[in-house]
């Protein structure tokens, strides 16, 4: 998606509104209970850093923003869930200083350079945030259904229309199903979380999803829907709704359990986490772009194979040591095993692994603070 100009000034106006929220996060006190050392390797600092992005992210940011801030009361990190198409939008437009993304920067878009934000064309990509995609529906008192890749790829491109359609019915047997109809939501903006879903379609029932994996959806039928809340506040209101959604916004809503070989895994953080880190890293990249090829047709057994991988994105080099010093810090902070243990607590994130926090602490160093 091209940004505009008012895209731009809009999502800086919108950050500059999050000051004053920003600050007040300064003067919360931590949770009773939490240690507010710094982790080993972070210093106290100062200063403001804006930034847009994943909004499959925004619940961990909001509680990685109040506990960073609570240890660096002088520091101000204010965080947008714009969706992800924006975010990347605008780290090339010098609108944010870094950003959260559901996707890494594509090989070609690295090369093809233009990051306004960055004082050079090398940017830092490191995962930090794992966390299933959640298939929700709202179907009155049916709260799970077993589904599998043809029948929701079908679902989506709307071919089957009926919740009691015998494709749906042969795969729940047990399950009183209505003639409601179905309206499947999609995410109405450039979404990281919706070309993740759509690589699932792709990968695991290409007969039926014929389309390119895209953060665009390729179809004119269903319902759109802005960010993250958008979809799940669209489903949550329609009966016989279904969509996709980072799971840890869609725990009041009706949730498919996903075929994967013999079974039917229902969605949670570790059943993500063992399709991520039975993944590779795409071969190719520099050593402080760390992105994950996640496919989840050869997801191993009791993995839940839809899984997002979002990503801290930010530069190499900028232009302002205060702010390459503050995102350095932030992004330690992030991925430190603290950090991924508020994730945890407050979205049911799964935490990076040890040795992945080694290798995204690297990845990080490569930010140049002097």
């Amino acid at each position: 998606m091209k940004i505009t100009r008012l895209t731009t000034i809009a999502a800086l106006g919108a950050v500059a509104a999050l000051s004053l929220a920003g600050c007040a996060a300064n003067e919360t006190a931590a949770p009773a209970g939490d240690d507010t050392t710094a982790p080993e390797g972070t210093t106290t600092l100062a200063g403001t850093i804006e930034a847009t992005g994943s909004s499959a992210q925004g619940s961990a940011q909001e509680a990685w923003v109040a506990a960073f801030q609570t240890e660096n009361a002088d520091a101000n990190v204010l965080y947008e869930a714009t969706g992800s198409g924006v975010g990347r939008d605008n780290l090339k437009a010098a609108a944010s200083n870094f950003i959260g993304s559901d996707r890494a920067f594509t090989q070609d878009e690295i090369a093809a350079g233009g990051f306004g934000a960055c004082a050079s064309d090398d940017i830092v990509e490191v995962p930090n945030y794992i966390s299933p995609i959640a298939i929700a529906f709202n179907l009155g008192d049916i709260k799970t259904l077993n589904l599998d890749a043809d029948t929701i790829a079908k679902i989506f491109a709307g071919e089957i229309t009926k919740w009691n359609d015998p494709a749906i019915a042969a795969l729940n047997e047990d399950a009183d199903l209505p003639e409601t109809i179905i309206t499947p939501v999609h995410r109405a903006d450039a979404s990281g979380t919706q070309e993740t879903f759509q690589k699932y379609l792709a990968a695991t029932a290409p007969s039926v999803w014929t389309h390119e994996p895209s953060d665009e959806w390729p179809l004119q039928s269903g319902e759109g829907a802005d960010g993250t809340s958008g979809v799940v506040d669209a489903i949550s209101a329609g009966d016989g709704y279904i969509g996709f959604a980072d799971a840890s916004r869609t725990s009041e809503l009706g949730a498919v359990a996903v075929q994967n070989g013999d079974e039917f895994v229902p969605y949670s953080a570790e059943a993500a986490a063992a399709l991520v880190e039975a993944s590779p890293l795409e071969e190719g990249r520099a050593d402080h772009d760390l992105a994950f090829d996640v496919d989840p047709s050869a997801a191993p057994a009791g993995s839940y194979p839809i899984a997002l991988v979002s990503y801290l994105i930010g530069c190499v080099e900028y232009d302002d040591p205060e702010v390459a010093s503050l995102v350095k810090g932030y992004f330690q902070y992030v991925t430190s095993e603290e950090g991924q243990q508020v994730a945890a607590d407050a979205a049911g994130a799964a935490p990076l692994s040890a040795g992945l926090i080694e290798k995204v602490s690297a990845a990080i160093d490569a930010i140049v603070t002097e």
